[in-house]
Formats: C-alpha cells, sequence, structure tokens
C-alpha cells in the first residue's frame, strides 16, 4: 500500500473550433442520454475505446491481464486500450485531448485539479453526477458508508468530474500514510562497529562518520556510502531529519499548527536549522555526492548492493529487502531536546483516477463498467493484484466460504514491483471496514502500520494536517502559477545550502524573494481553503 503522490500536468487547450466539431458530434452530458446509441458487437458485447498507463514492468495489452479478463466476462464489455508506459503517458493523454482524437474514457488518468476543471470548462469531459446516481450502486454504496468523499470530490461548481481513487487503511496519527519517506539505518554496521542506535542529531552524525571511516562493510575500501537520498520531494528525501529542528518540512512545503494555523515550511526558522545541519554532514562527506541528481533506479541499485548507512523511503523492502539488515531510525532530538515526527500531508485519495470524454456514445454501459470496479472485492484486486493466475506469483488466494481475498506471503517478491505486474490500478474504493470483511491487510502494510504505531506515532506533534481541498479554477490558477516559480526556487536554494552553506548570511534575502514569488498571497489562498474544508 504506498501513498498517492501528486504531480501537476500541464494541457494544451482545446480551439473553440475543434472543441465545437467535437460538440456536435459526441454525446456530451452526465445524464446517461447517450445510451440509446449504444452499439453492440455481433457477440452482444459493448466495444469502448480507452487510453490508459502502466508500468514497462506490466503486459503491453492490458487485456492480457487476468483482472481485466475477468472483467469482460463480467460485464460483457469489450475494452480497446491504448496503452502507454508511465513516462510518457502524460504527454501522449494531453496529444489526444489536444488533438480532439478523443477516447471514451481516460483511465488511471493521473489528472490534478487544475487539469479536470479545465477540460471540465473546455467540455472535453463531462459531469458524472447523473451517471452516479442512475446506474453505479456499487459507488453509491461507498459514498453513503464514507460521505466526506461526496463532498472532496465534488468541485467548487457542484458537479463531479472524474472518478477517484480512495484507499483507507487506519485514520488519523494512525493511517498507513501518515509518514512517507522513513529512515533506514545500516543495524549490521552499527553492530559491527559496536555503535548504539542514535538518538539525536549528534550522536547520528558520529554514526554516519563511523559509517565512512571505519570500513563497516569489510571490504578493506572507503566505498561506504553513509548516507543517500533522492533531492526532491516525496518518500525518498531526507526532509524526515528537519523534524528534529521544529515543525519539521512536507512534500508541498505546508504544515498546519494545532491552532490551526497555515504555515509555509520553508520560510521556518526550525527549517534553517535543518538546512544547516545537513550541510554539516555535506562538509564532512557523510552525503552521496549523486544525491543531487540520481533518479529512482540508480537509488535502488545502490541499495540492493546495501551501500548505504542510512537512506529514506517507504518501504525498505523495495530498496534494501525485507531483511534484518537495515531497520527503522527512530526520530532522534535536535538541538533543544525535542523529538517531533511531521504528518504527511494527503490521504488516500486521488479525485482524477478516471475521467469520461464528451465523444463517450456509449453512457450507460461506461458507467456500469466503471461502477464494478467498486464493488468490494473488485476494488480489493484493482489496487493489489489477484487471485488463481497459473502464470506468475498471485498477491490472494480466494476463501470462497468466507467471500474474502486472502494475502499470500511476498515470498521476498518487491510489494510495488509484484502490484505493477499484475493490478490495473484505475478508480476503487478500499474502506478500513473492509479489512477483516473482504481481506486481510497486506502483509507488508500491517509490519509497516505496527512500526509507525510503535516507533513514530508517540512523537507525532501536530494534531492537523493539510487536508484535500479541492480548490476553484482561479484559486488553483493562482496556486500553480505561484508554485512554479516559488517551489523552484526554495528547492535550489536548500539545495545550494546543503553543499555551500552559507543559509545563515542569505537568510533574510532569501524571505523576501519568497514574498516577491508570491508567499503571502499562497498563504490566503491555502488559509482559505483550510478554513473551508474544517468548517
Amino acid at each position: 500500500m504506498k501513498k498517492m503522490k501528486k504531480s501537476k500536468r500541464a494541457i494544451t487547450t482545446l480551439s473553440v473550433s475543434m472543441l465545437s466539431a467535437m460538440l456536435l458530434l459526441s454525446a456530451c452530458g452526465g445524464s446517461g442520454g447517450g445510451a440509446a446509441s449504444e452499439a453492440q458487437s455481433p457477440d452482444g458485447k459493448v466495444t469502448l475505446n480507452f487510453i490508459t498507463q502502466s508500468s514497462p514492468l506490466a503486459p503491453a495489452d492490458p487485456n492480457e491481464k487476468l483482472i481485466n479478463k475477468r472483467l469482460e466476462e463480467k460485464t460483457n464489455v469489450h475494452i480497446n486500450w491504448k496503452n502507454y508506459t508511465s513516462d510518457v503517458f502524460a504527454e501522449k493523454r494531453n496529444l489526444a485531448v489536444a488533438s480532439g482524437d478523443l477516447p471514451d474514457a481516460i483511465f488511471d488518468a493521473g489528472y490534478g485539479d487544475y487539469d479536470l476543471l479545465k477540460l471540465a470548462k473546455d467540455g472535453a469531459i463531462i459531469p458524472l453526477e447523473d451517471l452516479i446516481d442512475q446506474y453505479m450502486p456499487n459507488l453509491q454504496k461507498v459514498l453513503k458508508e464514507a460521505p466526506e468523499y461526496k463532498s472532496m470530490i465534488t468541485a467548487p461548481d457542484g458537479h463531479i468530474y472524474s472518478f477517484p481513487w480512495i484507499e483507507e487503511l487506519g485514520s488519523g496519527k494512525q493511517r498507513i500514510q501518515a509518514v512517507d519517506n522513513l529512515p533506514w539505518i545500516n543495524v549490521e554496521w552499527l553492530n559491527k562497529l559496536g555503535l548504539k542506535m542514535p538518538t539525536t542529531t549528534e550522536e547520528l552524525k558520529k554514526v554516519l562518520i563511523a559509517f565512512k571511516t571505519q570500513d563497516p562493510n569489510g571490504n578493506g575500501k572507503a566505498d561506504e556510502i553513509p548516507l543517500s537520498f533522492i533531492n526532491k520531494p516525496g518518500g525518498e528525501d531526507l526532509t524526515f531529519l528537519f523534524a528534529a529542528f521544529g515543525l519539521g518540512e512536507n512534500w508541498d512545503h505546508t504544515v498546519v499548527t494545532n491552532d490551526g494555523k497555515v504555515v509555509f515550511t520553508a520560510a521556518d526558522d526550525g527549517y534553517k536549522e535543518a538546512v544547516k545541519f545537513i550541510h554539516e554532514l555535506v562538509k564532512e562527506g557523510l552525503v552521496d555526492v549523486e544525491a543531487y541528481q540520481q533518479d529512482w533506479n540508480t537509488y535502488l541499485a545502490k541499495g540492493k548492493d546495501h551501500k548505504y548507512g542510512m537512506y529514506f523511503t517507504w518501504d525498505k523492502a523495495n530498496i534494501t529487502g525485507m531483511n534484518d539488515a537495515y531497520g527503522v531510525l527512530p526520530p532522534v532530538a535536535g538541538p533543544n531536546g525535542e523529538r517531533n515526527v511531521t504528518r504527511t500531508n494527503g490521504i488516500g485519495l486521488d479525485r482524477g483516477r478516471m475521467v469520461i470524454t464528451s465523444s463517450n456514445k456509449n453512457l450507460e454501459s461506461t458507467a456500469k463498467w466503471v461502477d464494478q470496479l467498486y464493488e468490494p472485492l473488485q476494488s480489493i484486486q484493482n489496487n493489489w493484484g489477484t487471485y488463481g493466475d497459473e502464470t506468475q506469483q498471485n498477491i490472494f488466494e480466494f476463501d470462497e466460504a468466507k467471500g474474502m481475498l486472502k494475502h499470500l506471503p511476498l515470498e521476498g517478491a518487491a510489494p510495488v514491483e509484484l502490484r505493477q505486474k499484475t493490478s490495473i490500478a484505475g478508480p476503487l474504493a478500499i474502506l478500513d471496514s473492509y479489512y477483516g470483511k473482504y481481506t486481510t491487510k497486506p502483509e507488508d502494510a500491517a509490519w509497516r502500520m505496527e512500526l509507525l504505531d510503535r516507533v513514530m506515532v508517540p512523537h507525532m506533534k501536530a494534531d492537523n494536517v493539510y487536508p484535500s481541498v479541492f480548490f476553484s479554477i482561479d484559486e488553483l490558477d493562482r496556486l500553480s502559477t505561484i508554485e512554479t516559480d516559488l517551489f523552484a526556487y526554495v528547492l535550489r536554494m536548500r539545495t545550494e545550502w546543503y553543499q555551500n552553506g552559507k543559509i545563515e548570511q542569505e537568510w533574510s534575502a532569501y524571505l523576501k524573494e519568497l514574498d516577491r514569488l508570491g508567499l503571502q498571497e499562497w498563504l490566503q489562498i491555502k488559509q482559505a481553503g483550510y478554513d473551508r474544508n474544517t468548517q
């Protein structure tokens, strides 16, 4: 189970003439009015054309996945997939929309809120609330059991433009997404050198120096990498350590104080002290020189060779394997003696997982097909993978007597890779109530939740996280415009300070530049969104 990562993708605006032609040819609207024109093949199947994305590890034709084969048998709907690998999907998706050569739907769409509102405004996608009311009892059941999601997926104009991905496991500070970038430390090296688990930032620095200078891997070479990370927001960033100096850092540079004030983390004094500490580590030669440019594959390759003294990721199984070589580093105390764990913003919600385009003339069949994805047992398979596949490793076995999917042991397989090969992602809903009723907890998720509860939760000082606010298109336009320059500047300066120091001398000028780039307006919009969401 993984925390959803947010992304913004620019879209090319459709021309007025192109849109006019499209709308004349399409069965546009959210009322299911296209049902009467649905065409069936001689075998009685409705055929739909979808664009989607998948991992290079997955079959090039999604219809080869057992989940999709079963869906076709169950729904009598055949999908013609135009599938792209994830690295080029956004470009291909945007070209299709810009050209007017629209599929019936875009599956696993990866759209952000601005994309959804702009596409709706341009007439490229249709409202869905009437389709949900008429043809989608499974999704209706989800929204009745967890009504908060109804408001989360409803745009400020009152329409629903996309089918969401919802994944719950735990709640509040105990939710599985509460911390993203966990620190993993090489306990074999600690034991080899007779060192204790560090409990303060100064002790951590001494441990990393020992990793660099005392040959813990025993090969007679100074080839150990004391500390590595990927220098961009996400699960592999080292900003977990920032919480030792104050409020900490988040992927979106946002935290909320216990009195409800939205704070831009990268302008906080604690942030400055944290960056100074990282510079101390760099000055000692303790930080991977590739950290500032490396991609996932480079990071993974070194991790598999156990070259790291410490690194950061969601689950160590995906980098160094589910073994005893690495263990989680408990939060260390900063100079003031305080321990803190910053809670990661966001929940298991992705609003923009699937959209129906205005070219779709088979609205009823499309809605009914999508609704099957929200049936509990189907959602579980869409998310993790399936059972009874005789060609590859299975995620589940199916207990027919209990009507439950039971997770099988991973047997050393990396959970993320196994999911990429067998699951179909897309829209789904897994509520916390499903565990023990429709499925067991996945082995890796149960282990991670126990670890968080025991090691991290006791040190989470924040009562609030920034919620999943659906801003208006005007607000999103301003946020996006400001963030383009603001976030890039923050990352550039932070990287320079890591490497060269000088944050103390340059801090005042840096704060002035943040304001020039629109920080105060950004804070006003974010605070207003938070206040609306929590009223």
